[in-house]
């Protein structure tokens, strides 16, 4: 996938779980997804589930400090895997500015930690 992210990017190993918010059936499922890397704009992941570009999904993301930030994504880039997976790209739709400073205080904290292992 192409990098077409303003933001620096930053890697966490956790999961999201979403749901559509534009989908007509009445009753939501959620999804497991494995997070590849999250900015202060998005996030990129890899899920199982066929989502479509355009629609908005409802999201509870977990942070390195086992904080939750409920979200809303909205699907902007899609790639399919040779193992039959998806490779989403995503952005933040709405994320107050609080949760949007978190992301950034964490890749602060990763580009130090970065520094001092060199």
């Amino acid at each position: 996938m192409e990098e077409k992210r303003r933001d620096r990017r930053i890697s966490l190993t956790a999961r999201l779980a979403i749901k559509n918010m534009s989908g007509s059936s009445a009753e939501a499922q959620s999804v497991e997804i494995d997070v590849l890397n999250v900015s202060k704009t998005g996030v990129g992941f890899i899920c199982a589930a066929p989502l479509l570009i355009g629609e908005v999904y409802e999201a509870d993301l977990k942070l390195w400090t086992d904080e939750v930030i409920h979200a809303f994504l909205k699907v902007v880039r899609i790639e399919q895997t040779e193992d039959e997976r998806y490779m989403c790209g995503t952005i933040f739709i709405g994320l107050p500015e609080m949760n949007a400073k978190r992301i950034e205080i964490y890749d602060m904290l990763n580009r130090i930690d970065e520094g001092s292992q060199q």
